[in-house]
């Protein structure tokens, strides 16, 4: 399974001149071996970016997503991941959704396809990432 992080969907929403064609290059290679997964906190993420959920919810069923919620050991995960962040001294807010996608990839064994590395790296130095 190939978690997609908000950003690589972002790209392809909004069409980013720079990240559209990888985006979509990965995103088109995750949905063709049926891998591609979406959960509640990248789907949230995504939600200021449509006028009605039922927008939102058409894009998720058009992407070839499968939805897959977030389990009690993601959670745990990811709580352990952000306190580790709070005690290095991190005081960035809007981080902990990160921790949460994070979470959930290392927990449930995925890959992680974001353009966004650098936090993943330090914090879930296990994941195995798609990133440019």
């Amino acid at each position: 399974m190939i978690l997609v992080d908000t950003n690589v969907w972002i790209d392809l929403i909004e069409r980013d001149p720079v990240w559209m064609e990888w985006s979509l290059a990965h995103v088109m290679q995750a949905r063709a071996e049926q891998t591609a997964v979406i959960n509640p906190v990248i789907y949230a993420e995504l939600a200021p970016t449509y006028d009605t959920e039922e927008t939102l919810a058409q894009f998720v069923r058009l992407s070839g997503a499968q939805w897959m919620p977030l389990s009690a050991s993601a959670a745990w995960v990811a709580s352990r991941a952000f306190l580790n962040y709070r005690q290095r001294k991190g005081v960035k807010t809007g981080v902990l959704p990160d921790f949460f996608i994070g979470g959930q990839a290392l927990a449930e064994g995925w890959t992680l396809l974001t353009r966004d590395a650098a936090r993943y790296r330090t914090y879930f130095p296990d994941i195995q990432l798609i990133c440019p």
